[in-house]
């Protein structure tokens, strides 16, 4: 399975920023996605995750409120929506997905290659 991330960039304090993460690849089946950043100097903390199956959300809490996470499953895309952004959401955003291999029957986790976001104040 590859993580393809796209719609990161630069942007000022309280705007907007839409993040997408497509999934490709052949015999698996997306299990839950989320979200991660790591700012400079900083650990990798999660941002927001969701299940396919039934769509139950969370997030951390110093977005909740101003990001929101949601999945196309047809298309194995999930999608955050990042509103009201400050220069503390400055960090590179991964993908992360947990994916049924249909083949060998586990379930297996992958990572996108992250992209930039970057909030200016």
């Amino acid at each position: 399975v590859q993580l393809v991330e796209s719609g990161g960039g630069l942007v000022q304090a309280g705007g907007s920023l839409r993040l997408s993460c497509a999934a490709y690849g052949s015999m698996f089946s997306i299990v839950a996605m989320g979200w991660y950043r790591r700012a400079p100097g900083k650990q990798r903390e999660l941002v927001a995750h969701i299940t396919y199956g039934g769509g139950s959300t969370n997030y951390a809490d110093s977005v909740k409120g101003r990001f929101t996470i949601s999945r196309d499953n047809a298309k194995n895309t999930m999608y955050l929506q990042m509103n009201s952004l400050k220069p503390v959401d400055t960090a590179v955003y991964y993908c992360n997905a947990d994916a049924f291999d249909l083949v060998t029957d586990t379930v297996n986790d992958y990572w996108g290659r992250g992209t930039q976001v970057t909030v200016s104040s």
